[in-house]
């Protein structure tokens, strides 16, 4: 009798969930699905950030092979009555002018942990000017907050604030 109390408690801690469990791996930190939250345009005058344009709308997506997508969009974007055909050459101007409202590319990423970038190889774009070219974007990780800041000059003023989604 006096074994079977200690051998009733080897055989009762594995079933109450005290056992050790194996750490898992750290993950990727950017995979998975984003939306926009806010883009910011810093005012050169007063060098404070406020919404570019309108507003924007859009997601982006990192995934485990190194693929990305982004997607944006004009807020309300597809609030629309335009209704037309794809991949034809008789689409109305009105239709045309909103499609130039959506910005979508498709890359192979890369992250330089030490130099605090990731950066896109686009595969292809939306503007056929922006097909093959490398982009390097500035991030910061706050909790589900992703912050990108993009290097090249022309848009260095822009800031892309996402938060993880669970679409």
């Amino acid at each position: 009798m006096k074994y079977l109390i200690p051998i009733f408690l080897f055989l009762l801690i594995p079933l109450s969930g005290c056992t050790e469990q194996p750490i898992p791996e750290k993950s990727n930190p950017f995979e998975g699905l984003w939306k926009l939250q806010i883009m910011e345009q810093k005012n050169p005058e007063t060098g404070l950030w406020q919404e570019w344009r309108d507003g924007m709308q859009g997601y982006i997506l990192y995934d485990a092979t190194n693929t990305m997508a982004l997607h944006l969009t004009m807020k309300g974007y597809e609030n629309t009555d335009l209704r037309f055909p794809n991949f034809i050459d008789t689409i109305p101007e009105e239709a045309l002018k909103h499609l130039t409202k959506s910005y979508v590319y498709l890359a192979k990423y890369t992250v330089n942990e030490q130099e605090g970038y990731v950066e896109h190889a686009r595969i292809s774009h939306s503007n056929p000017g922006d097909w093959n070219k490398v982009v390097r974007r500035k991030y910061t990780f706050k909790g589900d907050t992703l912050i990108l800041q993009p290097y090249e000059s022309e848009n260095a003023n822009l800031k892309l604030t996402w938060v993880r989604s669970t679409q």
